[in-house]
């Protein structure tokens, strides 16, 4: 009877546990998308809800640098509303985790005091951003699902 070396089992094993990791990124980057477009929706919606407690935080509290505090609140509502749920779907979704990511800096640049525990939100936040953004939405996204095999079929993008 020929038994395989340690190494050889090893090696067996290690295979089949990446194997089964790589099998679970798909679901892993779902649940970061899911995760991620909350946080920000939710915060969007909030700034929605009381439109005149949003301008009046980014005119004394929120310091944006560059814009005034109607637009940068607009543009700040606006993106945690339109981002998220791209984001979700996985339509432009690198676009939308780069959008929502400079979202989050500004968030963090402009508080002039953060509490660490919402600054190590933010730092979870950043960091799940860029890997969606890095390494792509994952598989079960419409993307991935619908709309790269729709420019491969038109020959606007190069087969992998």
């Amino acid at each position: 009877m020929n038994t395989p070396h340690p190494i050889q089992s090893a090696y067996l094993v290690w295979r089949g546990f990446t194997r089964l990791l790589d099998g679970l990124q798909p679901l892993a980057a779902l649940l970061a998308r899911a995760y991620l477009a909350q946080a920000f929706f939710l915060s969007g919606l909030t700034k929605l809800r009381d439109w005149e407690t949003t301008v009046f935080l980014f005119t004394e509290e929120y310091h944006v640098p560059v814009l005034s505090p109607e637009l940068a609140a607009f543009m700040g509502t606006a993106g945690e509303l339109v981002l998220p749920a791209l984001l979700l779907l996985g339509l432009a979704g690198r676009f939308a985790a780069l959008g929502l990511s400079v979202v989050n800096v500004v968030a963090v640049i402009s508080l002039s005091e953060i509490a660490p525990a919402a600054l190590q939100q933010h730092i979870t936040w950043g960091v799940l951003l860029a890997a969606l953004a890095l390494y792509g939405v994952g598989k079960w996204s419409v993307d991935c699902a619908w709309l790269r095999p729709l420019l491969l079929r038109k020959g606007l993008a190069p087969a992998v």
